[in-house]
């Protein structure tokens, strides 16, 4: 990650925490009544090839015992009416922003991949994680809505992964590459941008 891309990562993730305080802390109160506990949703993602960290989002599931995976249509009775409002706009990410205060994240570049497929695709992320994973970006925009149509038709786990892995991952990989051989803070901006009005609709 480049010192500029640092330091706008840093400005605009301080910028929205002293926006977002007051209104965040309303939210989680009202989660917490509502939805009880636990309030957050931690996950093991990479941000490199031998580089995991800890993932946080607030919970839009139900809790279960086993949960691995990604999100398909065998997870969908799990989620929650205020969960489906929270991802409608992307709300349940908004304390990514401590994961982007850390250096996990940044606020564009790959999505962070689960350690399996990482382990199962090492050429291809190996080239995905040469920039940080970020809360948006190229793939996320381009084909974030289509890999929920697809997953949205799968049953079971088993069948979540097999798709993903045969139809997604390879997608999302090449649209990944792309951003990372072309990023500048330009690209990020107007990344950002798109993202802020596709989420308002």
């Amino acid at each position: 990650m480049t010192p500029a891309k640092r330091i706008l990562d840093i400005l605009i993730a301080f910028s929205l925490l002293v926006v977002l305080l007051l209104p965040f802390s309303v939210l989680v109160l009202f989660l917490l009544i509502t939805e009880g506990r636990p309030i957050f949703y931690l996950s093991e993602r990479m941000k490199g090839m031998d580089q995991p960290f800890t993932l946080w989002k607030l919970r839009t599931m139900r809790v279960v015992k086993e949960d691995s995976g990604v999100s398909g249509g065998d997870k969908a009775d799990r989620v929650t009416r205020t969960g489906r409002f929270l991802r409608r706009y992307r709300l349940d990410e908004v304390p990514q922003l401590w994961n982007v205060l850390r250096g996990d994240m940044s606020f564009v570049g790959p999505r962070p991949p689960l350690r399996l497929y990482v382990e199962r695709f090492p050429e291809l992320y190996a080239e995905v994680l040469q920039c940080r994973p970020g809360i948006t970006g190229l793939a996320t925009l381009v084909y974030h809505r289509h890999e929920a149509r697809i997953l949205a038709s799968c049953r079971t786990a088993e069948e979540t992964d097999a798709v993903y892995s045969r139809r997604c991952v390879p997608w999302k990989g090449r649209l990944d590459i792309i951003y990372v051989k072309n990023r500048s803070i330009c690209m990020d901006l107007n990344l950002m941008w798109a993202t802020f009005r596709k989420v308002l609709g």
